[in-house]
């Protein structure tokens, strides 16, 4: 029988470690003393220990653990999932990584840009209001990228070519009654009228006046703070006698961030 002090020696494992995995039925000694609480262990539990130190160290939690060794059958699909899962919070990390970078060393400012008068569809698309955690905004997004890919099938399908890149705004009817498809998906396009009449009912094609609009791009992937962070600086950026109409906001994707671009508005006109 090995003594604690020796098995820890062996298998690197604490003695506080060791009492922890005692308590919690995963590494059970051969032997504990009644009187005085000493806990002994075999030389074949050093493989037990050995296994279980690499389980955890590539970041199972004890309970993963102890299914790992009560299940063997299921352990290695375990492993796989949790790898997916690892795999999944490196890429975060490496995003996070990015932005961070981008964040740092240039600050996002607001700029104005030239925008051209286009043919507009519009669609409504099924996502409620974004919610504040980062998994709901995710979700949105996934459900926005999908409705705009499902639109730009439309659009081809009816012989309109599309013109640009994509974009949502909040669809404002919905967002004041908190009822119904809460964005709305666009598409630049260019067609002659009897292609545009070829679209189904819940699409929508119209002008888009275009002109002057102030635009900044925060880096990484939408979240709320970004959205707010854009609006804030939108609206400190000094235009003169003009004003943005923030209700018109387009929210434009690109592969390494978001950008928001308001219309400018003429105090003249």
């Amino acid at each position: 029988m090995l003594s604690i002090k020796d098995f820890s020696e062996m298998t690197h494992l604490s003695a506080q470690t060791l009492r922890y995995y005692h308590a919690e039925g995963l590494l059970v000694p051969a032997r504990v003393d009644e009187q005085t609480g000493y806990r002994s262990y075999t030389f074949d539990q050093v493989e037990q220990a050995m296994l279980i130190t690499v389980l955890r160290q590539a970041g199972l939690g004890v309970q993963q653990v102890k299914r790992a060794r009560d299940e063997p059958d299921a352990a290695p699909a375990l492993l796989r999932e949790h790898a997916k899962q690892v795999q999944r919070q490196r890429e975060e990390q490496d995003e996070a990584i990015r932005t961070a970078r981008d964040l740092l060393e240039a600050q996002p400012e607001p700029c104005v840009c030239r925008v051209p008068a286009m043919t507009v569809v519009s669609r409504p698309a099924p996502v409620t209001p974004l919610g504040h955690d980062r998994q709901n905004w995710d979700l949105a997004e996934k459900t926005l990228t999908a409705a705009t890919g499902d639109l730009i099938k439309v659009v081809e399908s009816c012989g309109a070519t599309p013109a640009g890149r994509p974009w949502r705004i909040l669809a404002p009817r919905a967002a004041l009654a908190r009822e119904g498809a809460f964005w709305l998906v666009q598409i630049p396009v260019v067609g002659d009228a009897t292609m545009l009449a070829a679209v189904p009912a819940d699409v929508e094609a119209q002008e888009y006046s275009g002109g002057d609009e102030l635009s900044i791009t925060m880096p990484g992937r939408h979240s709320m703070a970004k959205y707010c962070t854009a609006i804030s600086r939108l609206l400190a950026h000094p235009i003169g006698d003009a004003f943005l109409d923030i209700g018109r906001l387009r929210h434009l994707s690109h592969e390494d961030g978001v950008e928001f671009s308001a219309p400018i508005c003429r105090a003249d006109r």
